[in-house]
């Protein structure tokens, strides 16, 4: 039922997005637009030591989307490269192939599960992870 995802704690992050706007001076901006539902998520980063050190984003999404764009703000400052990709790569197997929802730090993104019975919610969900890849995997 579709009720089940968009769930108290889904809405909950939605509306508390956190590091909200702009970076005067970030390393790489990326901007994601879902070609299906027109959601869209910039981010701006700076890596240190290929760690982040900072993080905003402006978020244009559905109440999914905006979740997971809230999830990342929470968690992603201080993460490595390695540990993005690696969470990124486990929400893509939660939601495509059934695999374990990310561990540790990451596990509110266990909230996102039962999107993956709606394949339509994917894109939107997955955005903010494809921008900080690209940013991640790109910057200077």
């Amino acid at each position: 039922m579709l009720d089940d995802v968009y769930n108290n704690k889904i809405i909950e992050f939605a509306a508390n997005i956190s590091h909200v706007g702009r970076l005067k001076n970030p390393s790489k901006s990326v901007t994601k637009v879902s070609r299906l539902c027109g959601s869209k998520v910039t981010v701006d980063i700076i890596l240190s030591n290929n760690i982040v050190t900072e993080f905003a984003h402006e978020v244009k999404a559905c109440a999914l989307g905006q979740a997971s764009s809230s999830i990342m703000a929470k968690n992603i400052i201080g993460s490595t490269v390695e540990e993005l990709i690696l969470v990124s790569e486990q929400m893509n197997k939660m939601l495509k192939e059934n695999g374990p929802a990310p561990k540790g730090k990451w596990s509110d993104l266990g909230y996102l599960e039962p999107v993956k019975d709606y394949k339509s919610r994917h894109s939107s969900t997955m955005l903010t992870f494809e921008a900080v890849n690209e940013a991640v995997q790109n910057s200077d």
